[in-house]
């Protein structure tokens, strides 16, 4: 059986499917010419993460294909329902990139809160007391009031960390019900728990967060979770990270509210526009910019080809 891996998979990955008896084959197929390539090959599972879409004219002229497979969590670039109304088994690695996802929104809370972002462009060319001063009014998280929205594997694993380093951690999910038990491991052998109840509506807290991160899926109707009005709602000075995805804010709205003061900076990893972001956003001097690499460590890549290897081949057994 062939499988396709268009978006790439680790290593761990392809020698388990080798084992199995599976061909694996990396090749980079560009979208336009993917249902030729999977047809001539006879592409029997196709794996993707958030580069290559697998919509219901792939599906429909692909009939050969058996299982579509997404390394990662969010599947919005396949037509899920679709697919499997059509037989196809369309599975992903929901837990595998969590904890990579969060140490990276982690990391970038340090990074607004200390400049960072700007610092790193203007050290080089700029004159040293004059930055020194510049950047002289950065903030401690201790103590600082985090808005987590979306509180899945992801805000969760964030969550642990934020509590970790002594944040006041709110968690907002309108699907969540009762508490939920974060462990915050200390050292390797020991754990501490707290118990945190999402909040229903993000409006409710949205006014009190010094911090705010997201972590829902694209909205089904494309419109945004943080908008004109939610920017509006905010504390003046708010710091966001956004390495959910690319909608979730508005990115004109989010420009006008880095221009008035009212974000203090944002972290984005995600865009709207992927591969192509708007100029205006990575040139921005209050928005630190990574390009969707959220799970781009080699721990969760080699989970996540581990996980897609072994639900194929329990799949096919």
């Amino acid at each position: 059986m062939n499988v396709l891996a268009n978006d790439g998979v680790s290593q761990v990955g392809i020698d388990r499917l080798k084992q199995a008896g599976y061909t694996v084959i990396t090749d980079k197929v560009a979208q336009e010419n993917l249902v030729e390539y999977i047809n001539e090959n006879n592409i029997s599972c196709l794996l993707v993460r958030s580069a290559t879409t697998a919509r219901k004219e792939l599906i429909d002229a692909c009939p050969g294909l058996k299982l579509i497979g997404r390394g990662g969590v969010g599947m919005d670039n396949i037509d899920v329902a679709y697919a499997r109304d059509k037989g196809l088994k369309v599975i992903n690695t929901p837990a595998a990139s969590s904890q990579s996802v969060a140490e990276l929104v982690m990391g970038e809370l340090f990074v607004l809160s200390r400049f960072f972002y700007d610092s790193f462009k203007n050290m080089e060319n700029g004159e040293f007391s004059k930055l020194k001063k510049a950047y002289a009014k950065g903030s401690e998280l201790r103590g600082k009031k985090l808005g987590i929205v979306g509180f899945g594997r992801i805000g969760q694993s964030l969550a642990s960390y934020a509590l970790g380093v002594g944040m006041d951690v709110v968690a907002v999910d309108r699907f969540m019900e009762g508490a939920i038990e974060i462990k915050i491991p200390i050292g390797t052998e020991q754990n501490a728990s707290v118990s945190i109840t999402p909040k229903k509506n993000l409006q409710e807290v949205i006014s009190s967060l010094d911090y705010l991160s997201l972590h829902v899926p694209k909205q089904a109707d494309g419109s945004a979770v943080i908008g004109k009005n939610e920017f509006n709602a905010m504390k003046d000075g708010i710091k966001i990270v956004n390495a959910a995805r690319g909608g979730v804010i508005d990115e004109d709205a989010l420009i006008d509210a880095l221009n008035t003061g009212k974000v203090d900076c944002i972290a984005l990893d995600v865009y709207e526009n992927e591969p192509n972001p708007r100029k205006d956003l990575l040139s921005h001097p209050k928005i630190a910019c990574t390009p969707h690499i959220g799970a781009a460590t080699k721990e969760a890549q080699n989970r996540i080809g581990e996980e897609l290897a072994e639900q194929i081949i329990n799949e096919f057994a």
